[in-house]
Parts: structure tokens; C-alpha cells; sequence
């Protein structure tokens, strides 16, 4: 299909969708989640020829972004389940009142319409973003990264499969066969066609959907997340709590980039960090991680020189950019300067200190004695997400 048979289609469903009860849209929901168990073989193939196609063009955290298993695509039925849980979000009444003329006025809650989202190389979103668009009576409309393609094309046949199986009508979901950038202007600009558009990808991806839509959208944003270790730190504590926001998976947005260090610890602290994020990881045949140091962390520890722009870098990789800060004014300042409002971190004991900085940072998320990589929805009982918001 062309993108405009697409567009027509996807307009075509809306009212369709938009009506179905709470009910019927839970069990559309646990038939997709039903069908991507059952064809987990046919979505894995499809996985790992896209695997090969990019194999030694892209680091090995990008294909870890990019890879499927039969672990991962459990986890993506189980958020389809999870969002079957979630109170119906449609039909709502969101506030009530009676006018002095005794009109009574109800603000309740719609769908919206068409979403389109536009995302990179985790076939995970594609699952994601199809239950969230449904079960908020929204059929969608995906478009994924051109690495991805066979991955999330064979997610998709496997949850209309599903929905046909159930007894509903796939044309609730649509996805893109054109990954060009040109295939992405038509969305953005499909006034009349597209109610709604999410971008979901780096930095680079937002700004062009966000500079040149023409239809309403919402951006998401790229994780330049910063942990700062305040003076009063449990040093114990914070390396955990590093290591985890570090290394557990450096290719996702929630992962940490930089790490803030209060001056009065720094001799004492910036060693201990280099053990267990470099040393420690070699001596365990892991992949290390590597510091990029300001001028005074180089003093005290071995890395490589930071240059002013690995501040305002999402390396989306075993790379953290380090600076020693005088304390946690100087911590917010330097967020407020770098930051991408995504999702900040301080450890402290000291409560003075984590309320300045829970005030003071404008973050998505803020978190006090908390790695970064709990912003999700999912760790937040809220479901999978679409995207982490850092608009106004």
C-alpha cells in the first residue's frame, strides 16, 4: 500500500475503534499479545535478518537495541497484558458542573483519533505503541527505522493476525513500507489524516518531526541523564546505583551520560568509580566503560579528556562523561546548561541537599537515592510507554 492508501485506511478505522467498548478492547489486546508468543519463531527470523544486514555497520550497543529473543518478545506480550490492566482511559468524566441556568456540562475524555509515530531501530515500540493507541481507542499508524524493517513489519502481521483471529478489524493498525526520510514528511505534514504525531528516536529524528510537522506532536526526548554524587553521598550507595544507570543497558534513553562528583569527595570518590566501572569490568571480561574526564577528575584518576561537547552528548554507550562540581548549586546550574530534561539523580543523606536539588532540576523525572533507568513506564505501574515527554 501507498502511504496515502495507508493515510485513508487508518481514517477509515477511526470510528470503528473509537467506540469499541472497555471489553472488546482488552481481549483485541490479549489476542495480540496471544500472537506474538505464538509467532515468536517467524519474528525472530525476521529479526535476525535484519541483524545480518547491519552486522559491522553499527556498534554492538546499537544491535543490541535492534536484537530479538525469545526472552524479549515474552517481555512485549507481557506489556500488551499489562496495558489490559490499565483503567480505560476513554469516557472518562475528567471534571462536572451545573451552569446557574442548571446546564449541566461534562468535560470527558476522547480518543484522539490517528497517531502516527515515528520511531528508530527497538522493534519492542511497535508493540508498545500499537496496545497504547488501541486500548486508548486510537488506531495507529508506524513507522519504523529502516534497520528494523523486518522486524517490525513480521510484529505487526503477527498481531493482526491476532485481531482477526478475535473477530476485529486490522486496519486498526497500519504500518509504514516506506522508511525514507521522504515517507516520514508525509506524516508529518497528512493534515486531515493524522491527528497526532510521536517521535521516538534520537535527537536528530525529534527535531526534524518537531521543525517541519504540520499536525500536532509531541516530543519525546533524547536522555542526556546525569547522576550527581553530593558531598554527603552513601559512596557505597551511589556506586550501585552508577554502575546500574550505566552499564545495565547504555542504548536506552533512561541510561546515565554524566556523572556530576561534589569537589570535597572527589579524591576519595573518582577511584572507587573507576574500579567499578573500568577495572572491575575488565577483570570480568565485560566491556569497560569509558571516562571522559574534566580537568580535575583527570588529575585524580587515568581517562580520556573531556571535550565541552561530551556534556551535551547522548553517547547511547559504555562512555560517561565526568565533572567535579563544587557542590549541589553548581550540580543544578550545570544540568539546567546541559541537561535534556529527560531524567536526573542525586545521592545524598543529607535531605537539605535533595530538596534543592528536587526544586531545582526541571526534569521529566527527578530521583533522590534512584538510578535513571527507572523511568519507564512499566517500573512506574503505569504500562509500557509511547515516550517520555519533556515538553512544557
Amino acid at each position: 500500500m501507498t502511504t496515502q492508501e495507508i493515510l485513508a485506511a487508518a481514517k477509515n478505522a477511526r470510528p470503528y475503534l473509537a467506540t469499541l467498548s472497555e471489553e472488546a478492547k482488552n481481549r483485541a489486546l490479549s489476542a495480540m499479545a496471544d500472537a506474538l508468543v505464538s509467532d515468536c519463531s517467524a519474528i525472530l527470523e525476521a529479526n535476525a535478518q535484519d541483524m545480518e544486514a547491519v552486522e559491522g555497520s553499527v556498534s554492538n550497543v546499537m544491535l543490541d537495541r535492534l536484537m530479538l529473543s525469545k526472552e524479549r518478545i515474552d517481555g512485549m506480550a507481557q506489556g500488551i497484558r499489562d496495558v489490559t490492566a490499565l483503567p480505560d482511559p476513554v469516557g472518562r468524566i475528567l471534571t462536572q458542573r451545573t451552569t446557574a441556568d442548571g446546564l449541566l456540562l461534562k468535560k470527558v475524555s476522547v480518543p484522539v483519533g490517528v497517531i502516527a509515530i515515528i520511531y528508530e531501530s527497538r522493534p519492542n515500540v511497535t508493540s508498545d505503541a500499537a496496545a497504547l493507541c488501541i486500548k486508548s481507542g486510537n488506531v495507529c499508524i508506524l513507522r519504523g527505522g529502516k534497520e528494523a524493517y523486518r522486524s517490525s513489519h513480521a510484529i505487526v502481521n503477527a498481531m493482526k493476525k491476532g485481531l482477526e483471529k478475535a473477530g476485529f478489524r486490522q486496519d486498526i493498525i497500519q504500518i509504514l513500507d516506506d522508511t525514507s526520510r521522504a515517507g516520514a514528511a508525509e506524516l508529518m505534514t497528512a493534515s486531515g489524516f493524522v491527528d497526532l504525531l510521536i517521535p521516538r528516536g534520537g535527537a536528530g529524528l525529534i527535531k526534524a518531526c518537531v521543525e517541519n510537522a504540520t499536525v500536532p506532536c509531541i516530543e519525546t526526548g533524547t536522555g542526556i541523564c546525569t547522576v550527581y554524587v553530593d558531598s554527603e553521598a552513601d559512596q557505597e550507595k551511589a556506586l550501585k546505583i552508577i554502575e546500574n544507570a550505566k552499564t545495565q543497558r547504555p542504548s536506552v534513553c533512561n541510561a546515565e551520560e554524566t556523572c556530576l562528583v561534589a569537589r570535597s569527595i572527589a579524591k576519595e570518590f573518582l577511584p572507587k568509580l573507576k574500579k567499578v566501572l573500568v577495572d572491575n569490568r575488565i577483570a570480568a571480561g565485560k566491556v569497560p566503560v569509558e571516562l571522559r574526564l574534566c580537568p580535575e577528575s583527570l588529575a585524580i584518576i587515568q581517562g580520556k579528556a573531556a571535550e565541552e561537547k561530551d556534556f551535551d552528548t547522548e553517547f547511547l554507550d559504555y562512555i560517561l562523561a565526568v565533572k567535579v562540581v563544587s557542590g549541589v548549586e553548581e550540580a543544578t546550574e550545570h544540568i539546567a546548561l546541559h541537561s535534556t530534561h529527560h531524567s536526573e539523580a542525586i545521592i545524598t543523606e543529607n535531605q537539605q541537599s535533595a530538596d534543592w536539588f528536587t526544586s531545582h532540576v526541571d526534569s521529566a523525572a527527578v530521583y533522590v537515592n534512584a538510578s535513571t533507568r527507572f523511568t519507564d513506564g512499566g517500573q512506574f505501574g503505569l504500562g509500557c510507554e509511547m515516550g517520555i515527554s519533556t515538553q512544557k
